[in-house]
């Protein structure tokens, strides 16, 4: 069982910065596939980024390609997501994700995740 809890939401205005951070707890982290995915109200669920076991492979939705970065620390357990140059349609719940499959490469698929965060809230103001 893996538990994970993001921080580092807020409010920022446009064209500004956050860095999210995903901490997990377990030994196995460090063979587990990584995302990131945000909701925004009355909206579904949408992947952002995803992240191979070792920090070599990165995926990226289209929307955030160029302005987020993820990257992980495995002696830290902990995943990122630094985001730039943000927009207001980037608000929303910012959920990190894992999966355990030893099989899985860098993909968007939601319901292959096994276990999420509680997500963290981020506000960009036009």
């Amino acid at each position: 069982q893996v538990q994970l809890v993001e921080s580092g939401g807020g409010l920022v205005q446009a064209g500004g910065s956050l860095r999210l951070s995903c901490a997990a707890s377990g030994r196995t982290f460090s063979s587990y596939l990584m995302g990131w995915f945000r909701q925004a109200p009355g909206k579904e669920r949408e992947f952002v980024a995803a992240i191979s076991w070792g920090g070599d492979i990165t995926y990226y939705a289209d929307s955030v390609k160029g302005r987020f970065t993820i990257s992980r620390d495995n002696a830290k357990n902990t995943v990122y997501l630094q985001m730039n140059s943000l927009k207001s349609e980037d608000t929303a719940v910012y959920y990190c994700a894992a999966d355990r499959d030893p099989t899985s490469v860098v993909h968007s698929r939601r319901r292959e995740y096994d276990y999420w965060g509680q997500g963290t809230q981020v506000t960009v103001s036009s």
